[in-house]
């Protein structure tokens, strides 16, 4: 085959303007990450061969050699995994398929160390190549093609790429790196060693260098012939803990992770009974760019006996756990697993249930460690402060499982945070079990009320009655909110109730007022009524209220009905909601409405007003926002009259 010249996409071009013109002060992480792809082939050619061993051609033994030359300013990666085919090639090294593109480019910061992590995170590792050097060249052939149909890949980096066909005897990679002029240092047994040992020391096989010695006679370092490995050449997890720092497991975290940040916790253990296993898994201490992405594959990678099987196993976690990296090494599942045996697998789902359950349990430490009654004298301030920037990052994810985890529902339930009337900050700190044990004597029942803000939360005028009587509320601005709600019915005997709907009963708390209350509303009655006429378009009912005390009127929702906070949302997701109307409930004691008489020319701008008002003040929009304004200011010039 003739050499083909082709253009990359768009992105690459873009991505390769931002590596050869970076600012990056560490450029070392290129070296990591090309080794982070020789490993996967490797992993890639161990699945492949479980079912088709003639893969390995009669070199079973996986390695990755790394080596320079100094005459020709270069440094070699040599792998002899999977490999790749001409089509396999011009896809993976001239486009990125990954979605994640655009959200790589808008993460940029300007912070060198914080860019420069990102790149393998968003996986475009192989083009941080080109940040130390100004041409590359690929050669590859694919494990079970023939020595002629092997491929020769090059460019330097200025918007083309060649591809042609060469003759390769090996199977597997190698990629040469032509160094810039200023990347000098780079070329030193002692500088690569160094980058190894820091980055990829815990890569599950080994990483060779030609050994160097000292030669008395030149008095100068000799390169000699045979190979020696470079890293622990051991998988981390197959370890004892007490061979391992914690300097090492975070390594092997950002390793894994393709983070820079250290993880908030992590644990590691070995399972023994009807089905063994290893795990070692990680919370990270910031939410992954895809969070929220509905496909974002989130998971676990499956190793059976040492064997690499999977990327993002999600069967090994609920999918509310999907912020946890890690490792689960299997003694038990066949070595030919697939996703449907894995979801079928009794084994899957006990390790399932054990992963969850540790992930758990790291999470209560943490939030044992932030809680001021349970920490003891050895708690550093940063373990203090871990559960709280957990809390930023994922605690709306954790919510998720409150209605997919029955099983676990009470101990889910013990970590959520809320902000709440208790305190002046929009910040989530204060738990359930906080919560109940600040409750008033007679206060039978846990109080809360959704909003699209912690500002609009906090003045909604449903929580008047209840910053009267010094009742605390929970403040929800979480869309995943009400969502959790109907499944979180109660928390300690204790039920969860909405402050926006249906009749609101305070129990004992109201005792000493529900006579002077019942007078009033059997004096106003045929002024309810006039209104309910009125408004019987916008309105499902109106009546009366004592809940509050400066607002003339607020919205409730019926019990059974949704709210107009879920209905908001629903409509801004693009979603259909039920077609229902609230019920208006007025102040009998506030001005306005004690001045608002059913003989009046205006009663019904008067009515349609105090709807509106209710409206906006929790968040809602006005279908006719014209119509308001003119009936506002006719009333008022009325009044000025």
């Amino acid at each position: 085959m003739a050499q083909e010249t082709m253009s990359f996409q768009a992105e690459v071009k873009q991505l390769l303007h931002l590596m050869i013109h970076s600012l990056y002060s560490n450029k070392e992480i290129f070296l990591r990450e090309l080794i982070s792809n020789a490993s996967d082939a490797a992993d890639k050619l161990r699945f492949e061969a479980i079912a088709n061993n003639a893969l390995y051609e009669d070199d079973a033994i996986l390695r990755i050699r790394v080596g320079y030359d100094k005459a020709a300013r270069t440094i070699t990666i040599d792998d002899n995994g999977i490999g790749m085919s001409h089509d396999e090639v011009v896809a993976n090294l001239g486009t990125i398929a990954r979605s994640g593109t655009k959200e790589f480019f808008g993460k940029l910061s300007g912070d060198q160390q914080k860019d420069a992590a990102l790149i393998g995170q968003f996986g475009v590792g192989f083009y941080s190549g080109f940040i130390v050097a100004d041409k590359i060249a690929v050669e590859s052939r694919r494990a079970g093609l023939p020595a002629s149909q092997a491929v020769r890949w090059e460019s330097a980096g200025e918007g083309e790429f060649s591809v042609e066909a060469i003759e390769r005897a090996s199977r597997g990679t190698t990629i040469t790196l032509h160094l810039r002029a200023d990347e000098d240092e780079l070329l030193s047994s002692w500088k690569l060693k160094s980058i190894i040992q820091k980055y990829s020391d815990h890569v599950g096989l080994p990483i060779e260098m030609k050994a160097e010695e000292w030669d008395a006679e030149k008095n100068e370092m000799v390169t000699k012939d045979a190979f020696e490995t470079i890293n622990q050449a051991s998988a981390l997890w197959t370890r004892s803990k007490s061979e391992i720092s914690d300097e090492q497991y975070q390594q092997f975290y950002q390793h894994l992770a393709h983070d820079h940040q250290n993880p908030l916790a992590w644990t590691h253990n070995r399972v023994e009974g009807r089905s063994e296993y290893t795990q070692l898994l990680y919370v990270p201490a910031h939410a992954p760019f895809d969070m929220w992405n509905r496909d974002h594959r989130g998971g676990l990678k499956l190793y059976v006996k040492r064997v690499f099987i999977m990327d993002d196993a999600e069967q090994l976690l609920p999918n509310y756990l999907r912020f946890v990296k890690g490792v689960v090494d299997s003694s038990d599942l066949p070595l030919n697993v697939s996703r449907e045996i894995l979801q079928e697998s009794r084994d899957v789902k006990a390790i399932r249930d054990g992963v969850t359950k540790r992930v758990l349990s790291m999470l209560e430490e943490m939030a044992q460690a932030a809680d001021p009654a349970q920490t003891d004298a050895d708690t550093t301030d940063e373990d203090k402060a871990k559960f709280a920037t957990f809390w930023t990052e994922f605690g709306q994810v954790l919510k998720e499982g409150i209605g997919e985890d029955f099983a676990n529902r009470e101990r889910i339930a013990k970590l959520l945070r809320f902000a709440t009337t208790h305190g002046d900050t929009a910040q989530q700190n204060v738990s359930l079990a906080d919560y109940v044990a600040r409750m008033k004597p007679e206060q039978t029942k846990i109080y809360y009320v959704t909003a699209d803000t912690w500002q609009a939360a906090k003045n909604s005028p449903h929580l008047e009655v209840f910053r009267k009587k010094g009742v605390e509320v929970l403040l929800l601005t979480d869309r995943v909110d009400e969502w959790m709600l109907s499944y979180l019915n109660e928390f300690d005997g204790k039920a969860l109730v909405s402050v926006a709907r249906g009749d609101l009963d305070l129990g004992a708390l109201n005792d000493e007022e529900k006579q002077q209350q019942e007078k009033v509303s059997e004096a106003l009655k045929p002024l309810v009524e006039r209104m309910k006429e009125t408004l019987k378009d916008k309105a499902k009912d109106v009546r009366l209220t004592f809940r509050l005390t400066d607002s003339p009127s607020c919205l409730v929702a019926d019990e059974g009905e949704m709210s107009g906070y879920l209905q908001r949302m629903l409509k801004a997701a693009g979603q259909q909601a039920p077609d229902s109307h609230p019920i208006l409930e007025v102040n009998p004691e506030h001005p306005l409405v004690k001045g608002l008489s059913a003989d009046h020319a205006d009663f019904a701008d008067w009515c349609h007003l105090l709807f509106d008002q209710a409206l906006l003040a929790e968040g809602g929009a006005l279908d006719d926002p014209a119509s308001f304004v003119k009936r506002t200011n006719a009333l008022l010039l009325a009044r000025a009259g």
